[in-house]
């Protein structure tokens, strides 16, 4: 089975958490893959700010996406750790992660998790790295 953005988005959609999100995949491929979503008022935390959880699904999905470009399509987080570097403020929060390695059933990932303004400036907010498993039956 060929991985293309055309799967991977079709997976997404197959996920009922990241369609209640709104998440698109709006890159896919070469060892990464960029995952959006637009910053509503219920999915922030008490001071304004997009959630921690958020930023969390952001990274792991991401993490996984980009990890199946080198693994095949059945695929699972492993792990993940998150730093969050600023509080997310802005309009849509952009999730962009590539493999760094990997070997036969696993894969290891970065991400950088980016909240982006009306005006189109991204700002880094946090970061991740993770690791992805290959499903084998």
């Amino acid at each position: 089975m060929e991985l293309t953005q055309e799967l991977a988005e079709k997976v997404l959609a197959s996920q009922p958490f990241s369609v209640l999100l709104g998440a698109r995949v709006t890159a896919f491929g070469d060892g990464g893959a960029t995952l959006e979503l637009d910053v509503r008022d219920d999915l922030l935390q008490q001071n304004g700010y997009l959630h921690g959880g958020v930023l969390g699904y952001a990274a792991d999905n991401a993490i996984t996406f980009a990890g199946g470009t080198a693994l095949g399509p059945v695929v699972l987080t492993g792990g993940f750790t998150i730093n969050y570097l600023r509080p997310a403020a802005g309009s849509v929060l952009r999730a962009e992660a590539k493999v760094v390695h990997a070997g036969g059933r696993q894969a290891t990932c970065t991400c950088e998790l980016f909240v982006v303004s009306e005006d189109g400036e991204a700002t880094l907010c946090a970061i991740a790295q993770g690791t992805v498993i290959a499903v084998r039956g």
